[in-house]
């Protein structure tokens, strides 16, 4: 089996890549630019065949996949940190509806015959009303941030392209996920960072924080990628699906359970610039619709996940 992995490099990429070399019918791809950073699949080097694209431009993507042939891909490849699309919304937009769309038309012109998952987010629910809780998929998307209207892009593209053309695209709405190799950018690695420069009195023993009050769906990142790839093997094209854990943290609670783990003595400092300017208060998902289509559930606890993502830090730095 070809098994096609676009943005293979990244923090999510990194693990499917993991998951997808331990199976033993899978001859695995990726595709990379020429700035990529690869630090994330260095263990993995040698057993990746990598070919350079860039998912903007429709003539590469299609030389790639043509050159291909993938039996199934994971299409991950996004500009995915919500603060920088407020920045850069053009750039956000066009790397994530107009990339997937080049590989969409690709699959088209080659008549290729795959099956496709897009790697959506719960950001597109974006305003949760308190009695929408648990979130289904059915909800309405009301979505807070450049990124969100680009990923409500890349999901709508997804189905018209299932209905006008009869590709096998499944949807994925990924909850938060978070884990080792997660960038220092995003909150719960952010927060595992600072607290590792502290233990090492690489800085003083002052966290600094934006909205603590926020809620957030957290998934351990080795069972999100176990559900791409369930995704493909059992879900139902044209469907989409919340990946999550059904249960939400408020960010001051994963604080307080990052500083628990580590034993630091800290004190808590919000500073202003990590504010955004329209925050989604609450995003807490119902995953009975994949379970029920996969038998997927997840497995690994969230004291687990940061822990883990401790110890990364610890490793790393």
């Amino acid at each position: 089996m070809r098994v096609l992995i676009t943005g293979i490099t990244g923090f999510a990429g990194s693990h499917l890549a993991d998951l997808c070399l331990a199976k033993k019918e899978v001859d695995l791809y990726g595709i990379i630019r020429w700035r990529s950073r690869t630090e994330n699949i260095e263990h993995i080097w040698d057993k990746l065949k990598l070919l350079e694209c860039d998912l903007r431009d429709a003539s590469s993507t299609r030389d790639v996949i043509e050159q291909i042939r993938p039996d199934y891909i994971f299409h991950l490849a996004a500009q995915s940190f919500v603060p920088t699309s407020w920045k850069a919304p053009s750039e956000s937009l066009i790397t994530n509806v107009i990339g997937q769309l080049n590989i969409f038309e690709a699959i088209k012109k080659i008549d290729l015959d795959c099956r496709i998952q897009i790697a959506c987010s719960s950001e597109e629910y974006g305003m949760v009303l308190p009695e929408e809780v648990p979130i289904r998929e059915s909800n309405p998307l009301r979505p807070l941030s450049p990124y969100g209207v680009s990923k409500v892009g890349q999901d709508m593209l997804g189905y018209q392209y299932f209905m006008s053309y009869g590709m096998k695209i499944v949807r994925t709405r990924g909850f938060n996920h978070t884990g080792p190799r997660r960038g220092p950018v995003f909150v719960c690695s952010d927060f595992a960072k600072q607290i590792i420069d502290i233990e090492r009195d690489l800085r003083d023993p002052v966290m600094k924080v934006g909205n603590l009050d926020a809620r957030r769906d957290f998934t351990d990142v080795r069972d999100m990628v176990r559900a791409y790839w369930l995704s493909l093997e059992k879900g139902v094209p044209g469907s989409v699906y919340n990946i999550c854990s059904g249960k939400s943290y408020s960010i001051k609670e994963i604080l307080d359970i990052l500083i628990e783990i580590s034993g630091v003595k800290v004190e808590v400092d919000m500073e202003e610039g990590r504010l955004r300017p329209s925050d989604v208060p609450l995003l807490e998902g119902d995953f009975s619709h994949f379970r029920n289509d996969t038998g997927w559930e997840p497995e690994i606890s969230i004291e687990q996940t940061l822990a883990d993502l401790l110890d990364f830090w610890r490793e790393k730095s």
